[in-house]
């Protein structure tokens, strides 16, 4: 197994015990390779649920730019969701984990087929 595949195992991993959700790996693995290389990036692997920079960042690069959502979907209600789901007190958000949530969240399982 190569590194990303390590990281994908981790990712669901992380779904399944700090999430409670059963990881859909053809849609994680998606997900992960459209990280691109910030999962290999110890700081860009990851996001701070309380930056609100980082978070403004993700939904504008990810939720609009890359799902084609727009700021009327209830984009933060969605971010603070997945927060929710993950867990407030866990300082290590996966990045790829954060995006998998929101695509789940909204049903764009479609971008990435």
């Amino acid at each position: 197994m190569g590194k990303r595949d390590d990281l994908i195992a981790k990712y669901a991993d992380d779904l399944k015990n700090k999430c409670g959700m059963q990881a859909d790996m053809d849609l994680l693995t998606k997900v992960t390779i459209g990280c691109g290389p910030s999962i290999y990036n110890a700081d860009a692997s990851t996001v701070s649920g309380g930056d609100q920079a980082e978070l403004d960042t993700v939904k504008n690069n990810f939720l609009i730019k890359k799902l084609g959502l727009s700021d009327s979907d209830g984009l933060d209600a969605a971010i603070a969701s997945v927060i929710d789901t993950y867990g407030k007190s866990n300082r290590n958000k996966y990045r790829a984990v954060f995006y998998y949530m929101l695509v789940k969240y909204y049903k764009k399982e479609s971008v990435y087929n």
